[in-house]
This record gives C-alpha cells, structure tokens and sequence, in this order.
C-alpha cells in the first residue's frame, strides 16, 4: 500500500500531502475541508447575473427542506455579479451590490450560516470577472481579507481578462487537443515542459498564498481554468479542485460557442482521470439536473458519471422550482456515497472503451465501462452512448478487483433503485435507454467485499488494486498523474 505523509513546502503556512516521490495535494487550513468533492449549490446554471440575496437564501432553504443538507450538499455559492462595478476608491476593496445585497455578503454569509451551511463566492484571476466586474488579480491579500471578515467559505476562481503580460508564453486549451495530436492557436510547448512554471499557475498561486495568509478561515479554493495549460498537472499543489473543460450546457453532445453537452466533457476528463484523489478534484462542471430538456436517463447519466468521476457536484437549478424526480437523482445515497468515500479517493476508471479502441478521442462516443472500489464494494458504471436501446455487460474477468475465474459468482446491486438484481456467474447483461448509465454495485455472494478475501478485513482498510489494463496502453506522452501505479 502506498504511504502518504504530510509535509510542509514552500511555507510555513501551506500544508501538503505527498501523494508520490515528487508530488504533493494541498491540504485545507482545517484538515477536512475539500478532501471529498465539494458538494453544494452555484447560481450560474440557474441565473446567471439575475442574482439577489434571495435567490441564496431560498436555495439554503430548500437544501434543508428538500433534504439535501442531510445528503451531504453544504455550499452555496455567489458566482458572477455581485458586486459593484468599481472598487472602493479609497479601500481599493471589493464593494457588494448594495441593490442585489442589501446586508452585505457579510449578512448572506451569516443567514446561510444560520442554517447549518457554508457560503461561496466568486472572483477571477484577471482585471475583471468574465462578466466584467472588479477581478482580483494584484488584489489577492486585500480580497482574501475581505471574504474572511464576511465568512466566505468557499471561492471560485476564474480566468477571464488576463492582462497581456500575465499570458503563457506556450499554449494550451483543452479544445484544441483531440488525442493523438493537437493544434493549439498559439505556440505548442515542448513535450516536457513544466506547466507549474506557467504565468497561469503563478496568477492562481497568488490567490493560493492570500487565502493561507490573510484569511484566518478556510476557504475551500476552485479554480476554474477551463483545462487551459493543464491545470491537471500542477492544480492539487495550488488549489482544492480544477476546471478540465470550458462551460456546460444540459445536453447531451455538441457544443454552442464556448458551451458543451455532456459527452465532450467526459471525453476529455477521462484521459486525465489518474490526477484526482484526495485533496485534489478534475471538477467537469456544475451540474444541469433539472436544466433543459434532458431526458429522465440523460439526467441519470449526467449526475452518475459526475458523481462516478469523483467531480464536485454542484446543483445549478432554482430549487424553487425543481421537480421531485430531479431531487430523487441528486440525493440518491448510494450514487453520493461512491462520490464521497472516505477510503478510496480516485474516481472510477475506464477499464474499456465500448463502441471505439481503447483511448479513442471521440466527442460523441467516449469511453461507456468504469469501474471503482468503495467501502462497500467494487462499483461498475456502464455508459450507452448510443441514440437507442442497447444490451451491455459487465464481465467479471474484464474488471479489476475481480476473479478471472468464469465461474465467479458475484452479487449484483442496482445503485439507481437500491434493489438486488441476483447472482450472476462471469458476467450480468443489462438492456440501456438511450443515453442512460447503469450503476452497480458487484460484492460477494455473502455481502462481503471483493477485495477483503474470505470476508475477512476492516472495511476501512484501503487495499489497492492495479490500473485497469487498458492503462497499460496509454502513451506516456499523455500523462500518467502523481498516483499512477
């Protein structure tokens, strides 16, 4: 088993967990806050900059009546526009709205308190936010003052207006690669270069730095990059989860100018899976349960693959209006215990692709098999990315974590609706909607876990197992992450 230690780098205020020889996760002022995916509320989705404390407040309402609270979602977060569009002339501090914020974000801050729940906010790395209000960049001790008087405990952090001499000298968007090659707009950097040296992870280590100095809380630190220059690779020293992709939107494939459907994002994500663990989270976006016109299954794949790929999970409907279906989704607490288990921290991997060769880039058609161990078992997600109704099966000898005997029987549990589905031996089929993702959970024929053998073991005793085999095959040139084994 891999040991994990705790070191102090680079200052005295910034804590570190090794992961491997060179690679360390940023730990939280607290110890505990962003070790799991953040799990909470943001505006964007729902309203964009139609924003006023009420919207807040009727959303920290509704995560306690609707029982989300109990579920596990605790943050509710102020994206863009709220504040005034210049800063205090003689403070130089950010000044709240005071039309859409009547009590300040200080007096947000302690009603959301009230109710047993944390309160986020938003800023960007750059001269202005992406909607054009004050940014933080050159203000990062002044700003990490300012939410730690308010109470803010969570900031996103985006990357829009960036001045001239604060841009990369190499260039990477995650648009413009496409697998075997890319064709970035700008200058391609060298295979081996060091993207923690970037003016990007220097602009988001700055905030880093004010967040640990100058705010006596802990405030749990997104970055939303959008995957530009591969924040994978350098994010889990600087913050506590990273944008991979550029915004989404509720639907399955293809994209609206910078916006994407689902299945983009996941193709993307899965080729950097190994980077998330512990501390440390690929986040793919909020959520759009209860956006658009998604179908019932689209709905379950959107949040199951979310939730399997150890993504922060963050609702972005009015829960005003939401339908009780929706919630049903997004409380499930078999699906939600996977996302946030306290032993195996690294998302569900892809241990084959389906339709395409194993590691083909495809926008419409990424990987549909993953599988993952949990305190309660080994998990198998398998995707139908196809427009109809298919059959697909889980094969024991193809999973790891399972025998490779073909007279293994195993039993099997449906996630979606809690319900036992039998005993199978080598392998179980199952028939998909269109676009829809089933959630298994694969334990013993006695309930117990695969991976304590005999049924012997603490459940809590983490046991590692190989990389899906696929992985052998990945070409080195993309990346293998700090935990690969």
């Amino acid at each position: 088993m891999r040991r994990f230690k705790v070191e102090v780098l680079l200052s005295t205020t910034l804590t570190f967990l090794s992961l491997s020889g060179t690679s360390f996760a940023l730990i939280a002022k607290d110890g505990v806050s962003g070790r799991l995916p953040a799990l909470g509320f943001n505006s964007w989705n729902a309203f964009r900059c139609d924003i006023e404390e009420e919207n807040f407040i009727t959303a920290a309402e509704k995560m306690v009546s609707l029982g989300l609270k109990d579920a596990g979602y605790i943050y509710v977060n102020i994206d863009d526009c709220w504040s005034t569009m210049e800063r205090d002339n003689a403070t130089g501090r950010l000044v709240p709205d005071p039309v859409k914020f009547p009590h300040g974000i200080k007096g947000t801050a302690e009603k959301v308190h009230a109710l047993g729940l944390k309160l986020g906010i938003y800023s960007d790395a750059g001269s202005k936010t992406c909607a054009g209000y004050p940014g933080s960049l050159g203000y990062e001790d002044i700003d990490a003052q300012i939410w730690d008087e308010w109470g803010v405990d969570y900031l996103k952090y985006d990357n829009c207006n960036v001045p001239e001499d604060w841009v990369d000298h190499y260039t990477y968007w995650p648009e413009n690669w496409f697998g075997g090659y890319e064709q970035q707009e700008g200058i391609t950097a060298p295979e081996d270069y060091d993207w923690s040296q970037s003016n990007s992870t220097k602009r988001y280590n700055l905030m880093r730095d004010a967040l640990y100095t100058k705010s006596k809380r802990t405030i749990l630190y997104s970055l939303c990059s959008w995957g530009r220059s591969h924040v994978e690779r350098w994010g889990n020293q600087t913050a506590q989860s990273w944008r991979i992709w550029g915004d989404i939107i509720p639907q399955w494939d293809g994209r609206i100018t910078y916006s994407w459907g689902f299945m983009p994002i996941v193709n993307y994500g899965i080729f950097f899976l190994e980077y998330s663990d512990f501390w440390g989270h690929n986040d793919l976006d909020m959520l759009e349960v209860g956006n658009g016109n998604l179908t019932d299954a689209e709905t379950r794949a959107h949040f199951g693959l979310w939730a399997a790929l150890k993504s922060p999970l963050l609702i972005g409907t009015p829960l005003d209006e939401i339908q009780e279906k929706d919630i049903k989704v997004l409380k499930n607490w078999e699906i939600l215990a996977f996302n946030q288990d306290p032993v195996y921290g690294k998302p569900a991997l892809p241990y084959k692709w389906g339709i395409n060769p194993d590691w083909t880039w495809n926008q419409t058609h990424p990987a549909e098999f993953y599988s993952g161990p949990s305190i309660r078992g080994i998990h198998v997600f398998i995707l139908n990315t196809l427009n109809k109704k298919t059959k697909k099966s889980a094969v024991w000898s193809e999973i790891p974590g399972l025998s490779t005997d073909p007279k293994k029987r195993y039993k099997v549990r449906d996630m979606w609706t809690h319900k036992k589905l039998g005993v199978y031996m080598g392998k179980v089929e199952l028939k998909l909607e269109a676009h829809d993702l089933a959630a298994l959970l694969i334990t013993e024929v006695d309930g117990g876990h695969p991976l304590h053998k005999g049924g012997n073991g603490n459940k809590y005793k983490r046991v590692d197992i190989p990389l899906p085999e696929v992985y052998q095959r990945k070409p080195r040139s993309w990346g293998t992450g700090p935990n690969a084994v």
